[in-house]
């Protein structure tokens, strides 16, 4: 016996059979259960609603509404939102960028193989890590280049906070990056809250995306 807690998923795809693939391969790993599916946006909200799970693996393009806007409503009503992981075929696809702006955590793309898959499901649920791939960096950069200015958010940062903004556009947890800045976890807490507020932005995931949107996350790579 374990006394790991088991990770819940929900599973929102349109297509019967990527939903059944992706269970077979998260029912088999131990700490894993698959407690619901969806195969629209709008029931997906609906599953995740009542079935309260850790972790959403969400397709972009799907009936009734579309996975972006199932992210937004998952997480602008629910107290303690699941993580999202959008799963889709294109790594540039612009709706995956729109998922990831409206507070979706990762990205994986449907060829990924079952260790990516049980690798990404285990790192959005257990770590405040984001899985951005280099197609949404540069998407995020064709952004910056079209502001004509930085937003005024930029300014109004401290030294210290566009450095942790930073770290955090690299992937870096909460807890790396207390340890690389030689300060407490709860420090870095304060400062990434800060960040939040500074940059009118809802989670850690859009404020990544507005650093890269801003430039400051150009040398992020």
């Amino acid at each position: 016996m374990t006394d790991t807690p088991v990770l819940r998923i929900v599973l929102a795809d349109d297509e019967r059979m990527v939903r059944t693939a992706l269970r077979v391969i998260l029912d088999a790993e131990p700490g894993f259960e698959v407690v619901g599916e969806a195969a629209t946006g709008a029931e997906a909200v609906s599953v995740v609603r009542a079935a309260r799970p850790d972790v959403v693996l969400m397709d972009v393009r799907m009936p009734e509404i579309d996975g972006i806007r199932a992210t937004e409503q998952i997480l602008a009503t629910l107290p303690e939102p699941p993580r999202i992981v959008v799963v889709t075929t294109f790594e540039n696809d612009a709706y995956v960028y729109d998922a990831l702006r409206a507070g979706a955590s990762g990205f994986l793309l449907k060829r990924a193989d079952a260790d990516q898959l049980v690798q990404a499901v285990r790192l959005v649920a257990t770590t405040d890590s984001l899985l951005f791939p280099a197609a949404v960096r540069a998407l995020a950069a064709e952004h910056a280049r079209a502001r004509p200015a930085p937003p005024a958010w930029v300014a109004r940062l401290t030294e210290r906070e566009s450095t942790v903004l930073r770290l955090m556009a690299k992937g870096l947890t909460n807890a790396e990056i207390a340890g690389l800045l030689g300060v407490g976890p709860a420090t870095v807490k304060t400062h990434v809250a800060s960040v939040l507020a500074k940059t009118g932005t809802r989670d850690r995931t859009q404020a990544v995306i507005a650093a890269y949107e801003a430039g400051l996350a150009a040398d992020s790579s």
